[in-house]
C-alpha cells in the first residue's frame, strides 16, 4: 500500500562533495519498503522545482520506522535536499515500484556510483537470510563509491576504480572475481555497467536482476515519460521496474 507521509531529518551525513545521506523518521508505522524499492520526494522551497524526485531507499530500519536516502547533487531539487537539516520535514510518496527478488545461495551484488544506494537494504536482506554476499563496487575515482563502509561487515565487499585510486584499477567486469561461481546477481548504476553485467549473466546462464534508471516523473506508471521497450512490450519502469530480470530485458542489454 503506498502512502503519502511527512518524515522528519533526524539525520544527515555528507560523502564527499557529489553524495549525502538522510536518515528521516516516520510519523507512525512505516509500510514494508523492499530493497529497490524507491520513494518519490518532494522539493521544498524551490519554486523552478515542481515535480518530485525519485530515490532509491538506501537503508531500512523497520523496528524503528525509519528510512535512509543516499542521494547525489546533480540538480537544483538534489541541491536543496542537501541543505536539509535535523528537524526539518520531507513529503515522501512510498514504497514505490518492485525491488529485487533476493534469491540465490551465492549472489553477487554490483553497484557504481549512486546506482550503491539500494546495495545496503538488499545486502541486510540477504543476511536475514543467512547469506553474506559478495559486494562489487565501481567507481570513476575513490571519492565516487560512497557509503562503501557500511557494507563491508555485510559480505565481502571488493572495488574497482578507473583510475586505480580505490581497490583494483579497472571496470567491474574487469575485477578478478567477477567471474566468480554465483548463483544470482543483482545490479545497479550507469547503463553501460549493468549491460555489461547482464551480458555476462545471460552468457553463463546466471539469474540476473537489473534496477533501470529511467527518467520518472509520478512514479505511479500514469505519465509514461518513464517507459522502456522490454522483451514483453513497453514497460513503466516506475511501475512494472525499476528492477526486472535480465530475460526480459534481452533487448536492451544488447544495445
Amino acid at each position: 500500500m503506498k502512502e503519502i507521509k511527512d518524515f522528519t531529518v533526524i539525520e544527515r551525513v555528507q560523502y564527499g562533495d557529489m553524495y549525502f545521506a538522510l536518515t528521516l523518521q516516520h510519523p507512525g508505522v512505516m509500510q514494508p519498503v523492499m530493497p529497490g524499492q524507491f520513494v518519490e520526494v518532494e522539493v521544498p522551497g524551490v519554486r523552478e522545482v515542481m515535480l518530485r524526485r525519485p530515490i532509491s531507499v538506501h537503508d531500512v530500519c523497520q523496528e524503528s520506522n525509519q528510512l535512509t536516502l543516499l542521494i547525489q547533487i546533480v540538480g537544483k531539487g538534489t541541491r536543496r535536499l542537501s541543505e536539509m537539516k535535523v528537524g526539518d520535514k520531507l513529503n515522501l510518496v512510498y514504497p514505490l515500484g518492485k525491488g529485487f527478488s533476493v534469491e540465490g545461495e551465492r549472489p553477487l551484488l554490483v553497484g557504481g556510483g549512486a546506482g550503491i544506494a539500494p546495495l545496503l537494504h538488499l545486502s541486510k536482506c540477504y543476511n536475514a537470510r543467512g547469506i553474506r554476499p559478495t559486494i562489487l563496487l565501481g567507481g570513476r575515482t575513490a571519492s565516487l563509491i560512497p557509503a562503501r563502509q557500511l557494507l563491508e561487515p555485510l559480505g565481502e565487499l571488493l572495488l574497482c576504480t578507473d583510475d586505480g585510486s580505490l581497490g583494483e584499477h579497472g571496470m567491474v567486469t574487469q575485477h578478478t572475481r567477477f567471474g566468480a561461481d554465483y548463483d544470482h546477481i543483482c545490479t545497479c548504476g550507469p547503463t553501460p555497467m549493468m549491460r555489461a553485467v547482464a551480458r555476462h549473466a545471460l552468457s553463463k546462464g546466471i539469474d540476473c536482476e537489473l534496477s533501470l534508471e529511467n527518467m520518472m516523473a509520478c512514479g505511479i506508471g500514469a505519465c509514461l515519460c518513464c517507459v522502456c521497450d522490454t522483451d514483453n512490450g513497453h514497460k513503466c519502469v516506475c511501475k512494472d521496474g525499476p528492477v526486472f530480470n535480465a530475460n526480459e530485458l534481452t533487448k536492451w542489454i544488447s544495445l
